[in-house]
């Protein structure tokens, strides 16, 4: 497992072409509002990490296991049935802020939201916020 590449990577892809082909309405608007409020928060431009990934900045990883890699400090999927914003420290991390965002459901290190206009964006921007620091400070992993 140590030498598997990781999937998700970095591309060239354009991120702009890639948001207005979102087909959901409302996934599409939250897209380019969480780019302009990860852009401020992170000061990196957006990039597509495999195809549906736009991650901001970039962290190492390592894990006890010996896999390690590169993965974005900071980043959003709008899926289909709600946008994922990533929070690679972890969801536990954030918990006090996490229960003042509004509707919500969480994964391990995802936050699922059907649509921003419902959820507090200044608690998002802190919880995003912590999140990016944390990775961005060190090598992150459990080893």
């Amino acid at each position: 497992m140590a030498n598997t590449p990781n999937k998700t990577t970095p591309t060239d892809a354009d991120v702009d072409a890639f948001v207005a082909a979102v087909e959901h309405p409302v996934r599409r608007r939250d897209a380019e509002r969480l780019i302009a409020l990860m852009s401020r928060i992170t000061g990196e431009p957006p990039r597509l990490w495999g195809p549906t990934i736009v991650g901001f900045g970039s962290y190492h990883y390592r894990y006890a296991s010996g896999r390690e890699g590169d993965a974005g400090a900071a980043g959003f999927s709008p899926r289909k049935a709600a946008t994922t914003v990533y929070l690679p420290d972890g969801v536990d991390a954030h918990s006090d802020l996490l229960a003042t965002l509004g509707p919500h459901t969480v994964g391990v290190s995802c936050v699922y939201i059907k649509d921003l206009d419902t959820v507090d964006l200044g608690v998002l921007e802190e919880v995003v916020r912590r999140s990016y620091a944390t990775v961005s400070a060190e090598t992150f992993g459990d080893g």
